[in-house]
């Protein structure tokens, strides 16, 4: 085995890792958690692209560097004309697929996208669904994601229903991580050291160290878990 540059290998690795950052931030989020199969493939090869070129002192940082740039050029590329060109992203990025209607599931809808019955059933079960028969629509997104429309008869009442008076909906706010304040939440709270320690004396604990996790909501209060 051929001795590898340590001098080459620590530049390939610190720019591979700038770049694949860039290539997040211009691709946009949804090459983070909404893989596509256009997105997968990109992904895929591109890690074994950087995975082979990394140890290949053959490969010099030039020639790494316009790979790379290539291949992110052809990335943008698509995703451009997939933004211009609405026709190229069914191709591209496939379309969303009804695959449920009224609580019947549409056999070639199934069959073209290559899902049996048993991957189907595993997604309702993923969305608290165990029975086809409550889903009023059932849509395949790009993604493989199942997206469902319950019918009116399975759906969870809402307080419109009852004619009840809406209840502000606040956001809690984690203040102590892993026995450490987190500063910048806990003022924009407009909160201080004193209001803290405040709330843990009543609680019974003496100092953040001792907690796992705390958070604050408007309407109830400090929630603690402990160590």
């Amino acid at each position: 085995m051929e001795e590898v540059s340590i001098g080459l290998l620590t530049i390939k690795v610190v720019v591979g890792f700038f770049i694949l950052f860039f290539i997040i931030m211009i691709t946009g989020r949804t090459s983070i958690y909404q893989l596509t199969p256009f997105h997968l493939v990109f992904v895929i090869l591109l890690g074994d692209f950087l995975g082979n070129t990394l140890y290949e002192d053959q490969i010099g940082i030039f020639y790494f560097l316009y790979a790379v740039g290539l291949w992110t050029l052809l990335m943008i590329s698509i995703e451009f004309v997939t933004l211009k060109i609405k026709s190229t992203r069914s191709l591209l990025l496939v379309n969303p697929s009804i695959i449920i209607r009224n609580g019947f599931i549409d056999r070639e809808i199934l069959k073209k996208n290559k899902l049996d019955l048993n991957q189907l059933t595993s997604l309702l079960r993923q969305s608290n669904v165990f029975s086809v028969r409550e889903v009023q629509y059932g849509i395949l997104e790009a993604n493989g994601q199942l997206s469902i429309l319950l019918k009116s008869h399975y759906q969870n009442p809402k307080k419109q229903d009852f004619n009840l008076p809406e209840n502000p909906v606040d956001l809690p706010t984690a203040i102590i991580l892993d026995g450490e304040i987190i500063w910048d939440n806990l003022l924009a709270l407009g909160f201080d050291q004193l209001w803290l320690d405040t709330q843990l004396t009543e609680n019974g604990y003496n100092n953040e160290k001792s907690i796992l996790y705390a958070d604050w909501d408007e309407s109830e209060g400090i929630h603690i878990s402990p160590k």
